[in-house]
């Protein structure tokens, strides 16, 4: 079966592995499009080129870059006209206009196709958005979701097709796995990586880390409006002395990040419109080797499972409780991290997830 992919996401040289391993099963040939650059509210995000092996990778423009839900691939009807697919998978949320413009033009050209979706809020949108989402809805012959959450939502809200429960990607053990070995002595290290917003609740974590006893570090990997709020919060308690902001990292330098962390923590706290739909992160620091540690918003739980600890949204009490209880048990730490990196390896590795997904194409076509 040949398959045509468009996604925005697989900039990232560390999501082509995914790729990687799609393209290993002998009755699938991909085609996977992606964007030159993504204009993210970070900055711009451009395409690294790491993991091409067995599959075709074309970059092309994209119209209205960085807004969204408007954004499109204007050389979408070409590349299908050249590729002529039996599937078309879109990187994307239903109610948007690429995956709706990509949608018609499989319809139209009698292509089946397929949608991924992190959305775990129930959320009406304006015209044109509902109008697309519901066409898609009605249309699209498969859907992949990323959490039970987001399965929920788009059954309520009308989608009667076939839908698999799937990670968007999952983690190379390889290239996320745990250190040879950490010098003798060194100070017990907590980390953070992603975006600095109030929604992510670093503000918590420096506090929490504010209340522990020394030798302890705070290694922050990520940027956004927050940062300035956060290193003014972290003189105001004291540790600025121990907080180190590593700025936004290319994916590639992301293992070498999460492997100095004893733990990583995703203090995600829920809003009206936004709660943790994953938590990626948890999944990349687990394979390091690094405790995770989560609040309870949306799927974090769920990702964690018993190989971490959950804390209650909000509550600088529980979370400093818990990290307190992870330096001082080293042996509780070292079960811990041994159960999260099987976690990975049992559930979250990229070739299971490629696997899982290709026998959602194999569904498709029968």
């Amino acid at each position: 079966m040949r398959v045509l992919m468009v996604s925005k996401a697989c900039l990232a040289g560390i999501y082509q592995r995914k790729l990687e391993e799609i393209a290993r099963s002998k009755d699938v040939e991909l085609t996977v499009v992606v964007p030159p650059t993504w204009r993210d509210v970070q900055g711009t995000v451009k395409l690294e080129r790491a993991h091409l092996a067995g599959y075709r990778l074309l970059v092309d423009p994209i119209a209205w870059n960085g807004n969204y839900h408007l954004y499109y691939f204007p050389r979408l009807r070409q590349r299908v006209r050249e590729f002529q697919p039996d599937i078309l998978h879109i990187d994307e949320e239903p109610y948007n206009l690429a995956t709706w413009h990509a949608w018609r033009l499989a319809k139209r050209a009698g292509i089946r196709s397929l949608f991924f979706s992190w959305q775990n809020l129930s959320r009406r949108y304006p015209v044109p958005f509902r109008t697309m989402e519901m066409a898609v809805l009605r249309g699209v012959d498969h859907a992949i979701v990323g959490s039970q959450g987001a399965a929920e939502v788009w059954r309520r809200k009308g989608y009667r097709g076939p839908l698999a429960v799937i990670p968007q990607f999952g983690v190379d053990p390889q290239l996320f796995s745990p250190p040879e070995r950490r010098p003798p002595g060194r100070s017990f290290v907590v980390g953070y990586a992603g975006r600095l917003v109030s929604e992510k609740g670093v503000d918590l974590l420096i506090r929490a880390v504010a209340s522990l006893p020394c030798p302890c570090h705070l290694a922050i990997a990520g940027d956004g409006p927050e940062r300035a709020g956060l290193t003014a919060l972290a003189r105001e308690v004291g540790v600025q002395d121990r907080l180190f902001f590593d700025g936004q990292l290319p994916s590639a330098r992301m293992p070498a990040f999460l492997q100095q962390l004893d733990v990583l923590v995703l203090p995600s706290r829920s809003r009206p419109n936004w709660m943790e739909q994953f938590g990626r992160v948890l999944i990349e620091a687990m394979a390091c080797g690094a405790v995770a540690v989560g609040s309870n918003s949306g799927e974090i739980p769920n990702v964690i499972g018993e190989a971490g600890l959950v804390f209650p949204e909000d509550d600088v009490a529980a979370l400093a409780s818990h990290l307190e209880y992870l330096m001082t048990n080293p042996s509780v730490r070292s079960d811990l991290a041994e159960k999260g990196r099987l976690r990975v390896l049992t559930r979250y590795t990229q070739k299971r997830v490629a696997a899982q997904t290709v026998q959602v194409y194999r569904e498709v076509m029968q």
